[in-house]
Parts: C-alpha cells; sequence; structure tokens
C-alpha cells in the first residue's frame, strides 16, 4: 500500500504505461476466451491471428485491395478537410449564414447516410469514385461543426484589428483566424477521418470487386476468422497511423500556444 502512491504518479507522468496495459489486458482477455470459451470457427485468437498476418499478405489480391482502399481514405480525407474548411469559415464566419445555414448542416449530419448509399452507387458508380464520395459524405460535417463552433470563439475586436493594420483576407486567416481554431479544426479533422474510413468501408461492403470490404466480406462467407481478423487488424493500423499524422500536424500548428 505504501508503495502505491509512488505507482500513482509514475503512471501519471507516463500515460503511455497505462495505455499499453490496458491493451494487454485486452488482449490476455482475447487470447483466453477465443481458446476456451468461442467456435474456433467465429474466432481466433490473437496469436493465431498474428501468425497468420504473413500469409494473409500473400493470398492473390489483398496488398492490392489494401492500396486501393488507403488511396481511396486519403482522396476523401483530403476532399473532406478541403470541403469542410471552405464551408465551415464560410458559414462560421459570418452571423447570417451561421443562421440561415447551420440548421441545414446539422439535419444533414443527423442523417443516416447508409440510407442514401444506394444513391451514391447509382449516381457515381460502383468504382472508387462512389467509395470516395460516400467517405466524403461522411468526412465533412464534423469538420464543418468543429470549425464553425471554433471561429466563434474568435474576438471580433481581433479581426477589427488586423483589417485596420491593413491585413488583407489571407493574413486575417492566418495569423488570427487559424490560430485561434486550431485545437477544434484537428478535432473536427479526427472525427472526420474516422467518419471518412466508415463511409469507404460501408460503400466496399455494399458494392465491391476490389478494396478491404470485398475481402472481408470474402473471408466472412468463407469462414476465415484468422484472416477476417488479420485485415481488421491492417485496418486498424492504416487508421492509428492516419491519427498519429494529425497529432503530429496538430502539434507542429499549435507552438503558438506555448
Amino acid at each position: 500500500m505504501r508503495r502505491w502512491p509512488a505507482i500513482k504518479r509514475y503512471m501519471l507522468r507516463h500515460p503511455g504505461v497505462a495505455r499499453l496495459g490496458v491493451v494487454i489486458v485486452l488482449f490476455v482477455i482475447w487470447e483466453i476466451a477465443a481458446r476456451w470459451f468461442i467456435d474456433p470457427l467465429f474466432m481466433s485468437p490473437p496469436s493465431s491471428v498474428l501468425v497468420s498476418l504473413p500469409q494473409m499478405f500473400e493470398i492473390s489480391g489483398v496488398p492490392g485491395a489494401l492500396r486501393i482502399t488507403f488511396w481511396e481514405l486519403a482522396v476523401a480525407f483530403a476532399m473532406s478537410v478541403a470541403i469542410g474548411l471552405a464551408v465551415g469559415l464560410a458559414v462560421g464566419l459570418q452571423p447570417f449564414s451561421r443562421r440561415s445555414f447551420m440548421p441545414i448542416v446539422l439535419l444533414l449530419y443527423g442523417t443516416p447516410q447508409v440510407t442514401i448509399l444506394p444513391l451514391f452507387i447509382l449516381f457515381f458508380g460502383i468504382g472508387p469514385a462512389s467509395k470516395i464520395a460516400f467517405g466524403v459524405s461522411h468526412g465533412i460535417f464534423p469538420i464543418i461543426v468543429t470549425i464553425v463552433a471554433g471561429v466563434q470563439n474568435l474576438k471580433p475586436i481581433l479581426l477589427t484589428s488586423a483589417k485596420s493594420m491593413g491585413a488583407n483576407r489571407w493574413q486575417a486567416f492566418r495569423y488570427v483566424i487559424f490560430p485561434h481554431m486550431i485545437p477544434s479544426f484537428f478535432t473536427g479533422m479526427r472525427l472526420g477521418m474516422t467518419g471518412v474510413l466508415l463511409g469507404v468501408l460501408l460503400a466496399e461492403l455494399y458494392v465491391s470487386t476490389a478494396g478491404i470490404g470485398y475481402f472481408t466480406t470474402l473471408f466472412t462467407q468463407n469462414f476465415e476468422p484468422d484472416n477476417l481478423l488479420g485485415l481488421i487488424a491492417t485496418l486498424a493500423a492504416m487508421a492509428i497511423i492516419l491519427n498519429e499524422l494529425v497529432r503530429r500536424a496538430e502539434n507542429h500548428f499549435a507552438r503558438w500556444r506555448d
């Protein structure tokens, strides 16, 4: 008991250790449950998934499917950020636009987009365009909402001062607006990234002849939990990489707060 305060202080200084501990505990529970309590036809232990991971990458079409999905995610995420930033600033900086269009944005944000997925397939076909468009439809709204919330915290006197000193629109955005909306903007990017990932995968699961969604359906129908969980783990790694890139960008642009 006497060592508990020291352990608590160590955990507070090193949150990564606590996070790693939680991950290890979850993997141990998964290993035990998959080996002794769940039918191996439906669930594989993580040790078996790890061993079979190289074999999964040797399956014909899987490496290409990973490249296709990653390319669709990257394009959809970039378009979501660009469109969300432009619309968010246009709606958030003008009180009239905010009162007029923000209810419409919230209405569209709350609409289950999976119900209109057939329309995306009808308009864009079964190729990558429909997956990218559906991913963008999931990713732009969190970015718009968080940017609108972020720019509302901007004091009008700061913009007035910048204009009085001769700042043009780009300078006002770069030196006044953008620094004040960094926290909300990058929060929106992380939420948007999750939405893009969900949208792309849903579209691939619905109709696709390539991509991770296609092989996810294939492995599920063939009762191949090793390959299915290995594919999911690879997808999780892709999401972690994208999240780390966003985090590093946030740390880079947030230096003004130090």
